[in-house]
């Protein structure tokens, strides 16, 4: 599975395999688990995110991950986007500040 991320305008691919999104299923349900409890998108407090700004939340994540070169947290956070809404091609970053505006592309 590929991923299309753009930041800045620049677009890279991120391959991800099957089994690494089956084997961090634990993972995605403890960032769940810490989701449902709120969380501040920016400067809103969102009571209980959407899969949609979960997965705004999780490229946010990927975002700070990049920028520290943080390459296993960058896969994690790709595998975590594809696994709750498998039908994403792309995203696209916000790196004004403001992840409600970061975009997911789906097919």
């Amino acid at each position: 599975m590929i991923l299309k991320v753009t930041i800045d305008e620049k677009t890279f691919p991120l391959e991800l395999d099957q089994n690494m999104i089956s084997s961090a299923q634990d993972m995605f349900a403890k960032m769940d688990s810490d989701m449902d409890q709120g969380w501040q998108m920016s400067r809103t407090w969102v009571e209980a995110p959407n899969d949609m700004q979960r997965c705004q939340i999780a490229a946010d994540k990927m975002l700070t991950a990049i920028q520290q070169e943080k390459t296993a947290t960058v896969g994690l956070m790709a595998a975590y986007i594809l696994n709750k809404i498998p039908n994403v091609q792309a995203v696209d970053i916000d790196t004004s500040g403001d992840m409600t505006l970061t975009e997911l592309v789906l097919d």
